[in-house]
């Protein structure tokens, strides 16, 4: 079917093109909404770009940074600033999606795919909606809980906190050889300490739910506690506590919950991302 493109120079004149007609989608990179088009997707007609160059500018204040939706997984790979997230940016694809996919697209993606925005979950990240004229802020728990009821909303920027120590924040993908770089599951945490205890703790998943999650159980079994056997093999316990993977054809739900526990351990234990 044919689709049309409707491009503009700046993120308010898209943000309003994109809300005030039902048969639209917005494209960053493209990696998910050429797909769609290629396979015949009927459920929108209309195409909204923006050029806007704040989409892709990275800003940093002593406290947090601020990504550009538009910014892509090869600019958080080459900036210093965001070094702590290049592990999580090179899960995304092989170079050639790394050059074209978004930060802001990332959060729509489908699980098992979004491994990115696990790694954004941990670093207490807001999201700034454009809508038409104006816009506003909110927590990207809250903006995943409602990104498939209200579709039709332009993500302008990311803003997230720095880790507190260079190795406060980690993150692990195990993924599938074949078919290439799929994911089974992804984890990231931040794991700031203090007097040698876990103070704050945030853990977040991508593929143990339908869209990357907060793992509370898993938070409230390491808060407090130093990162030793004792309390890894605990959070290890409640794992799966609040998930519900899905069955699809990477991995089924049961194997989900049985790898969950094996890679939580080995992300707390400092160890680097596995392939299946």
């Amino acid at each position: 079917m044919p689709y049309t493109v409707k491009t503009f120079s700046q993120t308010s004149e898209a943000a309003n093109a994109l809300s005030s007609a039902r048969r639209t989608h917005y494209m960053a990179g493209g990696t998910l909404i050429m797909r769609a088009m290629n396979e015949g997707d009927q459920s929108f007609d209309t195409v909204i770009r923006s050029t806007d160059p704040t989409l892709s500018q990275i800003k940093q204040s002593a406290a947090r940074i601020e990504i550009g939706a538009g910014a892509t997984m090869a600019q958080v790979m080459a900036s210093s600033e965001l070094a702590f997230l290049h592990s999580a940016a090179h899960a995304v694809g092989g170079p050639a999606i790394r050059n074209i996919a978004s930060v802001g697209g990332n959060l729509f993606a489908r699980c098992p795919y979004g491994d990115f925005t696990a790694a954004l979950l941990v670093l207490d990240a807001t999201v700034s909606v454009a809508g038409g004229y104006s816009g506003h802020d909110m927590p990207l728990e809250e903006f995943l809980a409602v990104r498939n009821r209200e579709p039709h909303q332009l993500v302008s920027a990311i803003s997230i906190a720095r880790p507190a120590t260079s190795d406060a924040f980690r993150f692990l993908k195990f993924s599938r050889v074949k078919p290439a770089r799929k994911s089974v599951l992804s984890i990231a945490a931040h794991l700031p300490q203090s007097g040698g205890r876990v103070s704050g703790a945030r853990i977040a998943y991508c593929g143990m739910a339908e869209t990357p999650i907060r793992v509370p159980a898993v938070e409230r079994s390491l808060e407090g506690k130093p990162l030793d056997e004792a309390s890894i093999a605990q959070a290890c316990a409640v794992a799966c506590e609040g998930t519900s993977p899905s069955t699809d054809p990477i991995a089924s739900d049961w194997y989900r919950r049985e790898v969950a526990p094996v890679y939580l351990k080995r992300l707390l234990m400092g160890q680097t991302s596995r392939r299946a």
